[in-house]
């Protein structure tokens, strides 16, 4: 993989160059470039460059931008447990598609989506072949070989391509980032969780069976599941965007994000305040929500915390969140070392962020409207990824990990919300 990476490199400064050149053909993932996304791209034009005979060189292209990769922990994770170097791996900014496709130079292979965003849409016209698990939406079209099915994870298919058609290419390095990325998507391979399938379960075994030196299984995932978790190599700005949702109310911008540490852990960060005053103008948000988590013998322990420099939002926020009976928080005030922070133990563990929904509604609708939306409402075009979705947030049960937590409850979009809002002090 490391060689493979470096001929990348050298492929994509020509592509770059503007010196005539046969073009790229590019593997696509997702936007989210969770590790399914990750490790499908990655594989699947490893195996590509072994087996298309092209002169266009294979690259395998991640759908972020570098700077957002650290905030996928398990992918960083599972990339070290395989030994792939990170500074060789490929990301969005590094190379012009449209540009490369207005000059007729690039071949696009979709994993782990079958419909390219609106903001790619431009791009249709190169893509050659679609391997996605999810419902097909894309429209029927000669020039795009398309394979879906409803599996578990992409990687199974990737795995069954390569087994049927180059089985040879396989080795540990491979096999390991296929692996972990079906054990982690099927959540331990457990039918319980609702997201295996005998296809899943069937490329989960022949890797096995191939490659004995595999880790088990559910230490693997055991692994994997802690570094999704794991915050601790993240500074503060990337925490808060790690699990961020949006919401807009007239002049009100209010960021909430959930945050894997106790909030006493993440209370006592080296200068906390000026980090979270720089977040708040950086990104012109008036208030925070910083909602921990944290898992104390399998049990969910959450917490909460309220930051602006707007003791008038800090008060009106925290009494929204006080008073609120549906549902009731059960909050019991804690100390707070910072004067801008107002912190909270939350008694209901089972109140996630998609719940604090009825909350922020009514905290929007009371505030006093001055000019900007007529409606509160989750901001939907902002500079930051989506989310990474797997198994592990889309509401499965885990297997011996946070089988209380309701993934939908973590990840879920807040719907519309109606908002008025009184202008608060900027940070």
């Amino acid at each position: 993989m490391e060689t493979f990476l470096s001929s990348c490199h050298e492929a994509l400064q020509q592509a770059n160059s503007g010196d005539v050149s046969p073009g790229v053909h590019v593997v696509l993932g997702n936007e989210a470039c969770d590790m399914d996304s990750m490790a499908s791209v990655m594989v699947y034009a490893y195996f590509l460059s072994k087996t298309l005979g092209s002169s266009r060189p294979v690259l395998p292209l991640l759908n972020v931008r570098r700077s957002e990769f650290p905030l996928r922990t398990d992918n960083v994770f599972l990339l070290r447990q395989a030994g792939v170097p990170l500074e060789l791996l490929l990301f969005r900014e590094q190379l012009d598609l449209l540009q490369l496709q207005r000059d007729g130079r690039l071949n696009l292979t979709l994993v782990d989506h079958n419909v390219l965003p609106s903001s790619d849409r431009d791009l249709e016209g190169a893509v050659v072949e679609v391997i996605d698990h999810r419902l097909l939406e894309r429209e029927p079209s000669a020039s795009c070989l398309v394979t879906v099915e409803m599996v578990g994870s992409c990687a199974t298919l990737v795995t069954e391509r390569i087994i049927q058609k180059a089985p040879e290419v396989l080795d540990p390095q491979l096999a390991l980032l296929l692996y972990g990325t079906i054990v982690m998507d099927c959540v331990n391979m457990a039918p319980e969780a609702g997201k295996v399938t005998p296809k899943d379960s069937q490329y989960a075994a022949q890797l096995e069976a191939r490659f004995p030196g595999l880790p088990p299984r559910g230490a693997l995932f055991q692994s994997l599941q802690s570094a999704r978790f794991d915050v601790s190599g993240l500074s503060t700005e990337q925490m808060l965007l790690k699990d961020m949702k949006v919401f807009t109310g007239g002049e009100l911008q209010l960021a909430v994000s959930v945050i894997y540490l106790t909030l006493e852990v993440f209370l006592e960060r080296d200068k906390l305040e000026d980090d979270l005053s720089a977040f708040c103008v950086k990104h012109g948000y008036n208030m925070l929500l910083a909602m921990t988590i944290s898992f104390t013998d399998k049990q969910p322990f959450r917490q909460l915390a309220i930051f602006s420099h707007s003791a008038l939002c800090r008060e009106e926020m925290s009494q929204a969140l006080e008073k609120s009976r549906n549902p009731a928080l059960s909050l019991c005030p804690i100390s707070s070392p910072h004067s801008h922070i107002k912190a909270y133990l939350q008694g209901n563990t089972q109140a996630s962020r998609k719940k604090l929904l009825p909350i922020i509604k009514d905290f929007l609708r009371e505030q006093e409207q001055d000019g900007g939306r007529d409606e509160g409402e989750e901001e939907e075009d902002t500079q930051f990824p989506p989310t990474p979705m797997n198994s592990l947030v889309e509401g499965c049960p885990l297997d011996n990990g946070l089988p209380r937590i309701s993934a939908q409850a973590l990840e879920e979009k807040f719907s519309k919300m109606s908002a008025r809002q009184e202008p608060a002090q900027s940070p």
